[in-house]
């Protein structure tokens, strides 16, 4: 350099001023330095000698010299040092010192030339912190910052990891500064994000473990067992999930109202009812950001109907019509109902009707009511018909006052039910002291009823839409029509069976036997004025009897009284026993009453003859006769009865009368 200028001044003593002053480094010059070092500004100068020197840093300025001449002394806690070729010496660096130092040269009648530092003190990288805004990333939010601080150092690169990629600015991920910024963060950036920082003189890194909060997504909802329906009675379980983070909990409401629900999220059903069929809602919630979902599920709980369908049909508008019915109540649904041979598209419900006015095609026709239900399907039927020929029966019993009441049935079989009418003499019959008629009329009670004089023909018919049928009902007294005995092998026992007329009234029958009096403790014994014992009372239901105890050796007569009330009918009377033997006495006696046997003969034939026509036979009668009673409505069956029915006497009282332990009764009829 000292060539140099003494070139420059040989140059301009003899030639003139063609040096110019300049300056090194000529473009700006980045320098580093860690703090508590030296650092120097290192510059050079030439075409020229003792320029002046200035050093800025900014605009301010912090020294000034010519180069080449004396410089000051420096104290001692100086932070700028003065160098002789110009150049600029930073003692013990501080992070304050940062900036930009611009040194200018001038020499008198020379342009001023200048050089630039840009200095950079760094110090050890230490202690990096990671920090996050907002606390907690959540998905769908804007954006979700990383961000770091140190507590020593300043990087001068600054490098972003996440699971060990590095992160470059885009759409999703913005780095600037300290900043890591993700926009609109999902699931997906769960992750370990890291942080690399460097400067000259050090290097650190820091991780960091970030979960994206997010969910509840939409519950999958299951129904187990899987069906699409449950019937009454069963159990079911519902379960609730949903992905999330943190794991979303659920709550359960039916009818607006929370159940009961495991920590899993489940319901448990058990023995369900229909009153549990409807919409169940699960909702899942997010208890760390307090997002919630909720989702529906429909539990259907069928329940079949009670019994089976039972169809009816009954008369309506005064007989012009028939009302069809089909009745199946209950069940979740109700049962769909419908007649289909009446009508193809109608239906209805739980308690279906339908009225048909053209019954007569209907008479004897089967009429179904179809049944369906989501759980069976069944149907009913039902046979519109009008009254078919029926016999009446006779009841009698005898009140608390001794008064004897006698109930005539007449019930045809007849769909819908027949109406009856009563008629006695040609003239209806209306409820009454006498006379009283059941709600459903089928029943004539004749209350007060006398044997001998309330005997007579009554008239029942039965009446529906579709047609009408009469029974003559004659009411005789208390009859037997037939009987018979039979005998044990070991003739110690006899059975007596004996028939009535369908249409006699009895109340009772009184067994009666003449021979040995059987062995009994019982005091209640009565013997009729014939020397026939009453053993046992029987009751009006009753067509056998047995008695047992007999001599093998002995003769016994036996015989069935028909009573009612205090009237006594025709007895049937039986022998049993050995056959009698004959002695020669005997025998000579016999042949001796031979001829006055025969002129007594001849007597009852001749009044025989004569009075045939006026005899009525004696009973047991035939069957016949009990038919002939019953079919011939024109029949005065009180010529039969009045010549058999004996003088009334005090009945005597069944609760009084102690049966004799030697008398087993039969089973009876």
């Amino acid at each position: 350099m000292q060539m140099q200028e003494e070139q420059c001044r040989l140059t301009l003593k003899f030639i003139g001023n063609v040096c110019k002053l300049t300056i090194s480094p000529t473009v700006p010059v980045t320098v580093e330095a860690l703090v508590g070092t030296n650092v120097t500004l290192s510059v050079s100068h030439a075409g020229v000698s003792q320029p002046e020197v200035m050093w800025f840093m900014g605009s301010v300025l912090v020294a000034k010299w010519t180069v080449g001449g004396s410089l000051p002394s420096d104290n001692a806690s100086a932070i700028y040092k003065r160098e002789l070729d110009g150049s600029l010496t930073i003692m013990n660096v501080l992070l304050r010192y940062n900036g930009t130092y611009i040194v200018e040269m001038t020499k008198m009648l020379e342009e001023k030339v200048s050089a630039t530092f840009h200095l950079f003190v760094y110090d050890i990288i230490m202690n990096i912190s990671l920090h996050t805004d907002p606390g907690d990333a959540i998905e769908g939010e804007m954006r979700f910052t990383l961000y770091y601080s140190t507590l020593q150092g300043e990087a001068k690169e600054v490098r972003w990891f996440f699971n060990g990629l590095e992160l470059k600015n885009g759409p999703h991920y913005f780095i600037s500064g300290k900043k890591l910024t993700i926009n609109q963060p999902s699931r997906r950036d769960t992750g370990h994000y890291t942080v690399l920082l460097t400067n000259p003189f050090s290097s650190e890194t820091q991780i960091r473990d970030i979960t994206v909060l997010y969910g509840p997504d939409m519950p999958v909802l299951k129904v187990s067992p899987t069906k699409a329906f449950f019937v009454s009675g069963e159990s079911l379980f519902l379960s609730c999930q949903a992905e999330g983070e943190p794991p979303p909990s659920a709550t359960w409401f039916f009818n607006g109202e929370s159940i009961a629900t495991s920590s899993t999220g489940t319901v448990h059903l058990s023995n369900v009812k229909t009153s549990q069929s409807g919409v169940y809602t699960c909702v899942m919630i997010n208890n760390r950001t307090g997002a919630k979902l909720q989702r529906n599920v429909t539990v259907i709980v069928y329940e079949s109907p009670s019994g089976e369908p039972q169809c009816s049909v009954q008369a309506v508008d005064g007989g012009a019509a028939l009302q069809f019915l089909c009745l199946w109540p209950g069940g979740a649904p109700e049962a769909q109902l419908s007649f289909a041979s009446l009508s193809s598209n109608a239906s209805g419900y739980g308690n279906y009707s339908m009225t048909v006015n053209d019954i007569q095609r209907l008479n004897g026709r089967e009429i179904t009511c179809k049944a369906e239900h989501p759980l069976i399907q069944t149907h009913c039927s039902v046979i519109p018909r009008g009254p078919v020929d029926f016999h009446s029966v006779i009841l009698t019993s005898i009140n608390q006052d001794e008064q004897m009441i006698v109930v005539i049935h007449c019930s045809a079989e007849a769909t819908p039910d027949a109406l009856v009418h009563w008629i006695k003499n040609g003239n209806f019959l209306q409820t009454g002291p006498k006379y009283q008629i059941s709600t459903n009329t089928t029943h004539l009670f004749i209350y007060d009823f006398n044997a001998t004089t309330d005997l007579d023909t009554f008239t029942c018919t039965a009446i529906n839409p579709l047609g009408n049928k009469t029974v003559d009902t004659t009411l005789l007294g208390p009859q037997i029509s037939n009987s018979s005995v039979f005998l044990s092998k070991d003739r110690t026992e006899v059975t007596l069976t004996w028939v009535v007329p369908l249409t006699s009234v009895i109340t009772g029958f009184d067994i009666q036997m003449k021979g040995p009096e059987l062995s009994s403790p019982s005091q209640n014994k009565q013997r009729t004025a014939s020397g026939f014992l009453t053993i046992q009372l029987m009751s009006a239901s009753a067509r056998t009897t047995s008695v047992s105890g007999l001599n093998p050796e002995t003769v016994y007569y036996f015989r069935v009284i028909p009573k009612a009330g205090t009237t006594e009918g025709e007895e049937s009377e039986h022998r049993i026993g050995p056959a009698p033997g004959l002695s020669g006495a005997a025998i000579a006696g016999i042949a001796a009453g031979i001829p006055c046997a025969l002129f007594v003969l001849f007597i009852v034939l001749a009044f025989i003859f004569c009075s045939r026509r006026d005899r009525i036979p004696r009973y047991p009668v035939s069957r016949a006769v009990e038919k002939a009673a019953i079919s011939q409505s024109t029949l005065n069956p009180h010529r039969l009865l009045r010549a058999r029915l004996k003088p009334e006497y005090r009945r005597q009282q069944p609760e009084r009368l102690t049966p004799l332990p030697s008398v087993r009764m039969a089973t009876t009829v």
